[in-house]
């Protein structure tokens, strides 16, 4: 026999459904979510009071109409009643991000701080992060929580580093953090984080590849909107297929992985990408001779991945901000030698998100898991 739905389980739903709509619409009247979620006037009167209440939602003015008499209030989201904090963790420094309910930079700080696993590290960097807190006068109930982007896989909670070579990280936990900070903690393995924004900003996007073309090459499935890590929680490692065996070291203790061919670190040393990208596109026979072989090499990735999974192929990473038009071309045609098939050139796309998106998308889990369940917030 089912069970009943009871009054408190429909108060909810209802409460949620409206949340959902003034958040998907910006700014509506009460007349507009009745009309929309066929729901009567005096129900949707009697939640938005209560998430006016609870700091949900506010009013913000009226709404324009053409109809004459009164205009109606419009309601809208308090975007910031929670905020995440996204948390990068580099070998020479630590990028810290705060955003909204809508996943935007509210506020973003870089801090030198060198990586150690030390619990004098885990504590500053703790210290860290609650005077950004603190200076952007954020209150404690305010944050949803905490997510680090590691440079490294993770388990599939969020816990724990599974493999984390390029920081000597392996076997970290989110408790070294969680002992000095009031809020949940949780790892992100950068290249997700990445992913997770890049399908904030794409409600489009439903199945595809993210190439993470930065400092260090990464990926990501996005299957059903949903980012997949893998049974063994390392899907998309395109960094550690080997090309070149006899080519050069590999962090991961291999030789001529793709990380040695396609890293930002490997096309252009240390070199800002502002000064490298200048000589390439001033003609500069070095920098020229490097991007050409660089391209190459990645049209040699991307026809791989493309025969294996025929979706979308995102190009993000910081590398992304750099790609022109005729950057794509030629990958085209790199791919187009090395595919057997006839098509059309539709599925490399360049990221809409090419900065921050990791620091961002460290965030943003928590933000996902408030607004689905935001028919549970206080009041209810």
């Amino acid at each position: 026999m089912a069970s009943r739905i009871t009054p408190g389980q429909i108060k909810r739903n209802n409460r949620k459904l409206i949340y959902d709509y003034i958040y998907q619409n910006k700014r509506v009247s009460q007349q507009d979510i009745a009309y929309a979620l066929r729901l009567s006037r005096p129900t949707v009167a009697a939640s938005l009071t209560e998430m006016e209440e609870d700091g949900l939602v506010f009013r913000d003015g009226q709404v324009d109409s053409d109809q004459i008499g009164r205009k109606a209030v419009a309601y809208t989201i308090a975007d910031q009643h929670r905020i995440a904090i996204g948390v990068e963790l580099m070998r020479k420094v630590v990028k810290i991000i705060a955003v909204t309910l809508y996943g935007e930079v509210i506020m973003r700080e870089v801090y030198t701080i060198l990586f150690e696993k030390t619990e004098k590290y885990y504590k500053t960097v703790c210290d860290t992060i609650m005077e950004f807190i603190t200076k952007n006068d954020f209150q404690d109930e305010q944050i949803l929580g905490v997510g680090f982007a590691m440079q490294g896989l993770v388990t599939a909670d969020g816990k724990k580093v599974l493999y984390g070579v390029i920081l000597d990280c392996t076997g970290l936990t989110t408790d070294v953090f969680a002992r000095y900070l009031k809020y949940p903690c949780l790892f992100v393995h950068d290249p997700e984080g990445a992913a997770f924004s890049e399908l904030w900003v794409s409600p489009e996007l439903n199945d595809a590849i993210y190439l993470s073309l930065s400092r260090h090459l990464g990926g990501a499935l996005i299957a059903d909107r949903q980012v997949r890590s893998g049974k063994h929680g390392h899907n998309t490692t395109f960094e550690h297929i080997q090309m070149k065996p006899r080519g050069k070291l590999c962090y991961c203790g291999k030789r001529g992985c793709m990380e040695t061919l396609l890293s930002m670190k490997e096309l252009m040393g240390e070199r800002e990408p502002e000064d490298f990208f200048r000589a390439v596109r001033s003609g500069e026979a070095e920098e020229a001779a490097q991007w050409a072989e660089y391209l190459q090499n990645l049209g040699r990735l991307i026809s791989i991945i493309h025969l294996v999974n025929d979706v979308d192929i995102i190009l993000g990473g910081h590398l992304s901000a750099y790609l022109l038009p005729e950057d794509v071309e030629v990958l085209y045609r790199e791919v187009n030698q090395l595919v057997p098939f006839e098509e059309k050139n539709d599925y490399l796309l360049i990221s809409k998100m090419p900065r921050h998106s990791i620091t961002v998308g460290a965030a943003l889990p928590f933000v996902r898991e408030f607004l689905d369940h935001v028919g549970h917030e206080a009041g209810m």
